[in-house]
């Protein structure tokens, strides 16, 4: 039981979803009202060392499931642009299906806020739905 979801067994996980900070809080309670019991949440809070090995030893249970990088912040903000790279190395390594993370989250932009909390809560709300569609 994580998050009150009880999930599939690994080798059921369709999705592979990785975050850092806050999101997932939002994730976990955007499954929980979702119904989804085939995705699972990958908290990554260590960016630099690289986990590596860590990394490694979760992902590769996962041998047919597609994976996901979550981010509140715009792309060309937050942690995509760095874990990106250090993702598809760690995939390369695998003997999974996933070669590559797609991303997840708000488009790029000039500014790190939306400006209006209902067009936050908006695209908030837009990036969750596609994490679980």
């Amino acid at each position: 039981d994580v998050g009150g979801v009880t999930l599939k067994p690994d080798a059921e996980i369709k999705r592979v979803v990785i975050c850092s900070g806050k999101v997932y809080f939002d994730l976990v309670d955007a499954r929980a009202k979702s119904g989804r019991d085939d995705v699972y949440l990958l908290r990554l809070e260590q960016f630099y060392p690289w986990p590596m090995k860590s990394l490694m030893g979760v992902l590769s249970r996962f041998k047919n499931a597609e994976l996901v990088w979550v981010q509140e912040e715009p792309k060309n903000m937050g942690g995509w642009t760095f874990v990106d790279p250090w993702i598809e190395l760690t995939l390369a390594k695998l003997d999974i299906k996933a070669k590559r993370a797609r991303y997840i989250g708000r488009p790029a932009s000039a500014s790190t806020a939306a400006g209006l909390m209902s067009r936050h809560l908006k695209e908030l709300q837009a990036f969750l739905d596609e994490t679980f569609a």
